[in-house]
């Protein structure tokens, strides 16, 4: 095959995948989206357990609508744990042409912040990342030592490092003084010596009840006011955090905790030989084409909350593709088609 002709073919692959990404972007809205509606209409009603089950069931159900052949690596637990979203679960539309269409691996959390939309605190989402087969670490449901930072910090961090000395990179990285950065953590027992670190070391600190994963995107995007994410979280939240990291150019240094006899057999069982093994972002979600979704539940930092009026829904949404490196904020207006509906701004 001619130069010529062999440029051509490669450059129309790319554009086909680029094609197919953006496709398969704007339909994960759609599961993220419906979801997202589910479960706001449970808000503020103090039933963590009730939100988190009809935003997983809105899911799986818009998500047999998409056309793909997917597969749930993270999702919510094992079969004999969940009854739908369960890891190694096959998903999506079913048709005639079904061998024709993308083989895609799937991370969700239907309902990230439980406890926030329960009882109706801010930045509560529903969120999915999606890529190739292969393209998301089949990450064991464990905790995980989680660093979160900017582009600028992203080699200039060590997870090992004493906290100040991060903090102080963090902060030439990002061309401040320590004083002006704000921290995110988790408002856990277990941060009490990390907490302490970072305000010894005169940062200051933003505690939340739940959603690492939001304030991790945030920590990625500069001018949220969030410098930065410490501490130790869920380990398949990492690995969606991962899959936004891959798309924002951030980074994420993260390490498993395995503490337990159980947990040692069961990601020998995975393929997992290092229990001590640093993952970065590219570890975690090491896929070409990458599609990260989320819809906002509660108001947030970056997302609003879902809006009900007397005519529809309004959702506000967070799509990205890495191949492409676009992130769109999607507003949504979801009408209710009667004979007189109105449309509001």
């Amino acid at each position: 095959m001619q130069t010529g002709a062999l440029s051509e073919q490669v450059n129309q692959q790319h554009g086909a995948t680029k094609q197919l990404e953006f496709e398969l972007a704007l339909e994960l809205v759609r599961v993220v989206e419906d979801a997202a509606i589910a479960s706001a209409k449970t808000m503020g009603m103090g039933e963590r357990k009730y939100s988190d089950q009809v935003a997983t069931e809105a899911m799986r159900r818009t998500m047999d609508t998409v056309p793909m052949r997917g597969r749930i690596v993270i999702g919510e637990g094992e079969r004999d744990e969940a009854p739908m979203l369960y890891i190694g679960e096959e998903v999506g539309a079913k048709t005639i042409d079904s061998v024709h269409l993308p083989e895609v691996d799937i991370a969700v959390d239907p309902l990230e912040g439980t406890n926030l939309c329960a009882v109706g605190a801010p930045n509560s989402i529903t969120v999915l990342a999606a890529s190739e087969r292969g393209g998301l670490l089949h990450a064991p449901d464990c905790y995980m030592e989680k660093l979160v930072v900017p582009q600028p910090a992203r080699d200039a961090v060590d997870l090992d490092a004493p906290v100040a000395d991060n903090l102080k990179a963090i902060a030439k990285a990002l061309d401040r003084n320590v004083r002006d950065l704000v921290i995110v953590v988790l408002d856990r027992p277990r941060h009490e010596k990390l907490i302490h670190d970072i305000r010894t070391a005169g940062a200051r600190i933003r505690l939340i009840t739940d959603g690492d994963l939001s304030a991790g995107i945030a920590a990625a995007v500069l001018g949220t006011g969030v410098h930065a994410v410490m501490g130790i979280g869920g380990a398949p939240e990492g690995v969606i955090t991962a899959a936004a990291m891959r798309c924002l150019n951030g980074e994420i240094i993260a390490r498993l905790v395995i503490d337990t006899p159980q947990l040692e057999a069961r990601i020998a069982k995975m393929g997992i030989t290092d229990k001590r093994k640093i993952y970065r972002a590219a570890d975690l979600a090491p896929g070409k084409n990458i599609v990260f979704a989320a819809t906002g539940v509660t108001d947030g930092s970056l997302l609003k909350g879902v809006r009900f009026f007397g005519e529809g829904i309004r959702t506000s949404s967070l799509v990205m593709t890495h191949s492409t490196g676009k992130v769109h904020f999607v507003d949504t207006i979801h009408v209710y088609q009667g004979p007189d509906f109105k449309v509001r701004f």
